[in-house]
Order: structure tokens, then sequence, then C-alpha cells
């Protein structure tokens, strides 16, 4: 790959990440169910993503929306939170919270690419970054999830609104258009019935 290959790339993969972002926000307005319940589904997927987990997320999150009863699917959108371009930086964050919180002394480096391997191998050789990153998603997670679940709630209720919306409006465009043909087809009869009467005077005389 040459250097102009790698910068067009690099100006490409924003716009693709956007897009992408923008079809999945789409496709989460037009989830079916009660939108209480899916915006409850997704501030528990928000709140599960933001735990050191990871591989292991969606299972968790749709357990837990099926035990609540919450959208399920919602559920599992939500804990894409975390990525493997978001990951470095979520787990970062939850780290320092964590150990601030924790008032931890030693410290320990994460490493800056992760992925469930690397995590593992982590958790394994340092067993306190698990429990520092899981009580600094539980800080991070609460006031998410209860951001997540009214955002989304309101975005529901804006999207199917504007639906219904254009729905009555269309359906108004269709009566009108309807009755315009009605009126047209009911003119048609009438002077079908005039033209009979002036070109046949027994009709008339009838």
């Amino acid at each position: 790959m040459t250097i102009q290959d790698k910068d067009t790339h690099k100006t490409l993969y924003p716009d693709k990440f956007l897009i992408s972002l923008k079809k999945g926000y789409d496709r989460f307005l037009k989830i079916r169910g009660n939108p209480r319940e899916i915006a409850l589904g997704f501030a528990l997927g928000l709140f599960i993503g933001m735990s050191p987990y990871m591989g292991l997320h969606m299972a968790i999150a749709v357990f837990f929306a099926a035990v609540f009863k919450w959208n399920k699917f919602a559920a599992a959108t939500g804990v894409w939170i975390s990525n493997p371009l978001t990951a470095p930086v979520l787990y970062s964050i939850t780290y320092y919270t964590g150990s601030k919180f924790l008032a931890v002394e030693k410290e320990y480096h994460l490493p800056k690419e992760l992925n469930l391997d690397m995590l593992i191998n982590t958790l394994k050789n340092a067993p306190e970054i698990f429990w520092i990153l899981t009580v600094g998603g539980i800080i991070l997670g609460i006031p998410l999830a209860i951001a997540g679940y009214y955002l989304s709630f309101s975005a529901i209720l804006k999207y199917r609104e504007r639906i219904k919306t254009a729905l009555a409006k269309e359906k108004r465009i269709l009566t009108k258009t309807r009755n315009n043909l009605k009126s047209k087809l009911e003119n048609k009869k009438r002077n079908k019935a005039k033209k009979k009467k002036v070109q046949n005077p027994e009709f008339n005389k009838s």
C-alpha cells in the first residue's frame, strides 16, 4: 500500500464509521416494541458494555433483558458502546476511575490494543485489574445508562411521532385524491345524463 493509499484509507475510514453509526441508529429507532422497554434494554446494554467482560457483553445483556422483560435487541445494541475502536479509550477511563475510587497505589498498564485474548492474559497476570475495571465500569456505567435511557426514549418517541404525522399526512392526501376522483366520476355521469336528454327528446318527454 502506497502513502497515498494510506492517506485515502484514513480519510475514508471515519466516513465509513459515521455511515455505519447512522445506519445502526436508524435500525435502533425501527426496533418494534414498547418504547419504555426498548429504552430500558438499551440502558442495560450500555451499563453492561462498560464492564470488563469483553466477549460476553451481548450474552449477559440479552440474558438480563430477558429476565427483566426488557427489549433484548436494544440491549444487544447498547453493548456495542464497547467495540474494538472504543475499548482502549473506555477501559483506560474505567481503569482510571476505578483505581482512584479504590485508592490503588500500584500502577498497572493496560495493553494499547485490546481484544479478548489480550484482556484475558492481562487479567491472569494482574487479577486486581479486573476489580478496578469492574468498579470503574459501575461508577461510569450508572450515569451513562440513565442518560442513555432518557435520550433513547425521547428519540424513539420523536421518531414514532414523525412517522405518525407522515402517515396522517399521507392518509389526508390519499383521501383528498380519492374524493377528487369520486367527484370527477360523478361529474362525468351527470354530463353523460345531460347529453342523453339533449340527444333523445323522447327520453325527456318520458
